[in-house]
């Protein structure tokens, strides 16, 4: 008799964070989960992890509506799952104790069953008290122990004696959970690692408990690690929908249905209606944009290794700022970053510290600016490390970031912050006005500046979208164009000092193309201080006429989920500043002139 595996459907999770950056509007997708609800698919990952704070950075949506919405269609009996990150919960930085409470809460409150929670260093620390407050909230909770392989020549952690290390941890510590699971969001976990470690796995937990196995197929080794899995005694196992699936997503419902054809196992469908579901996906995502790198294996992500969920967030955000080309360098640096950085699994949001400083150090040169996430996490202040990172990038961090290494619990420190919490974040929401709910709370909390911008009406869309209406015969309002460069399409709409490229707006200067001479300030000829790289104006703190000192801040950017503060470079007077909050800018801009 056939043993019959349990899939989880991640499509409209994970899928849409490794095929689109997490950029998806809600009414875009609902007929598509309609679609796979009447399929027969009843277990669906449904928010959480990139899925949070990408509605409010990106979508100008509320993440609390779309999984009100997301339990509505997929009906009362759905399991519906979401993806935390122990401390960290759904954002990059870690949280206080009353904050990972109300996370637990407030997704209980909005349709959610199952929680799915781990630790990117694999720090049991960090899990024990956010899988207390998932299981008080009457929520199941799912562990997580996290994998990858590490890159080839390199050594320490991430085997199969350092997983059953971890597991043995959660359970001594005796962290309540419903179901375990061994997470591979890189898809670079070997086969034969995934296969021991599982049935060492089954060995150790009491009889019965349930063993689900995720991985991507960005590797190409996704479906063979599923059976390595499967073999070893999991119980379930990850898969998407196409437009959704294969490459930086999980494997295809399809694909793997094949696969187990003539095997001892049975996904146990309809599979004609889920080729049937998959045409509505498709069409549901017709008009977005799909990134050529979310479709395809790349052979190289061993070498790096660069998670699906992470991998075309950030070519979104380098596309947005227009250094799309760099990103080869970019990949081929992660290998030696995370080499040094103490073998946290590449895993949200240790893969995006990973990527930040590789960014760094192609932008910047190698280890001359350290990315604080990454610095931080070197020296301690998301927990301890598998292995003890290179000691001259922990000094470097250290010199940079004026910090010093740390064995605190991120926790204790964090709730010792008057910055953190429930009530700094009230605090936050009287200063501007609002309503001081627990949504509201949270979503201050998980997403700061931008979680405020959007609950006062201010928030941005940047979603990827094919723009239909450009190829439209003009009329009255903004000319729109369809511009090829080098081969590639783009969508050009003008409407006075505001270009849209693709659906990603930017502030523009117009001239009629004469050349004039600058008319000379009070001050004489000023210095401009320029953008040492491509980003968003998301504060400036100076404004004309007033003095500044050699290194008082001037103004920060925004680029790869970092804030880089732009110092004046001399003293003097400010000039003029020649930006504006919320343009885009490009490498050399002018910024702003000191006298």
């Amino acid at each position: 008799m056939k043993k019959k595996v349990t899939f989880m459907c991640t499509a409209f999770r994970d899928g849409f964070q490794s095929a689109y950056g997490a950029r998806v509007l809600t009414k875009d997708f609902l007929p598509a989960l309609e679609a796979a609800r009447d399929a027969g698919i009843d277990y669906f990952e449904a928010g959480g992890g990139a899925r949070f704070q990408s509605l409010y950075f990106y979508c100008n949506e509320d993440a609390f509506d779309m999984m009100d919405a997301f339990r509505e269609t997929a009906g009362p009996d759905a399991n519906l799952q979401t993806l935390s990150r122990g401390v960290n919960v759904v954002g990059l930085e870690s949280q206080s104790s009353d904050i990972v409470n109300l996370h637990a809460l407030m997704f209980k409150k909005h349709g959610i069953t199952t929680i799915r929670n781990f630790d990117a260093l694999n720090d049991v620390n960090n899990l024990i008290h956010s899988g207390k407050c998932i299981v008080d909230a009457g929520l199941k909770h799912q562990v997580c122990v996290t994998l990858m392989e590490l890159p080839p020549g390199c050594e320490g952690a991430h085997d199969p004696d350092f997983y059953e290390r971890t597991l043995r941890e959660i359970l001594d510590a005796g962290i309540p959970y419903d179901s375990v699971c061994f997470k591979d969001a890189s898809g670079t976990a070997v086969p034969s690692k995934v296969h021991e470690t599982i049935k060492r796995a089954r060995a150790m937990l009491p009889e019965g408990t349930f063993i689900h196995f995720h991985t991507h197929e960005t590797a190409g080794i996704s479906v063979q690690a599923n059976m390595a899995a499967l073999d070893a005694g999991a119980d379930a196992i990850d898969l998407s929908l196409a437009p959704c699936s294969g490459g930086t997503c999980q494997p295809d419902v399809l694909v793997m249905w094949h696969a187990l054809r003539g095997s001892d196992y049975d996904l146990d469908l309809d599979i004609e209606k889920v080729r049937e579901a998959e045409e509505v996906f498709k069409e549901s995502m017709a008009d977005y944009f799909l990134p050529p790198e979310a479709t395809a294996v790349e052979p190289l992500i061993p070498w790096s290794p660069m998670p699906g969920g992470a991998l075309t967030a950030n070519t979104q955000m380098l596309r947005d700022n227009g250094i799309m080309d760099r990103y080869p360098e970019m990949i081929r640096a992660m290998g030696d970053v995370v080499r040094k950085g103490g073998f946290g699994t590449s895993v949200t949001p240790v893969s995006q510290f990973y990527f930040q400083q590789a960014f760094n150090n192609v932008m910047f040169g190698e280890w001359e600016r350290i990315a604080e996430p990454y610095g931080q996490m070197v020296l301690g202040y998301f927990g301890k490390t598998p292995a003890i990172p290179d000691p001259e990038v922990v000094r470097i961090a250290s010199e940079q970031l004026e910090l010093e290494h740390t064995t605190q619990p991120p926790l204790e420190r964090n709730d010792a912050d008057p910055n953190k919490g429930i009530e700094a974040a009230k605090k936050q929401l009287e200063a501007e006005n609002l309503p001081t709910t627990d949504e509201n709370i949270f979503i201050v909390a998980a997403c700061k500046e931008k979680g405020l911008a959007f609950l006062k009406g201010e928030g941005e869309i940047g979603v990827r979208k094919v723009d239909r209406q450009a190829e439209a015969p003009p009329t009255d309002g903004p000319a729109s164009y369809t511009v090829t460069v080098d081969g590639k399409s783009f969508q050009l709409s003008i409407d006075g000092d505001r270009a849209t490229v693709n659906g990603k707006t930017y502030q523009v200067r117009l001239s009629d193309g004469e050349t004039s001479a600058a008319a000379p300030s009070a001050g004489g000829a000023g210095q401009a201080v320029t953008a040492e790289m491509p980003g968003k104006v998301i504060r400036i703190l100076a404004s004309p006429g007033s003095a500044v000192s050699e290194g008082d801040p001037l103004l920060v950017l925004e680029a790869m989920k970092m804030e880089m503060q732009i110092a004046s470079p001399t003293s003097g007077t400010v000039q003029s500043v020649d930006v504006s909050e919320g343009e885009q800018v490009t490498a050399g801009a002018t910024l702003l002139t000191i006298g």
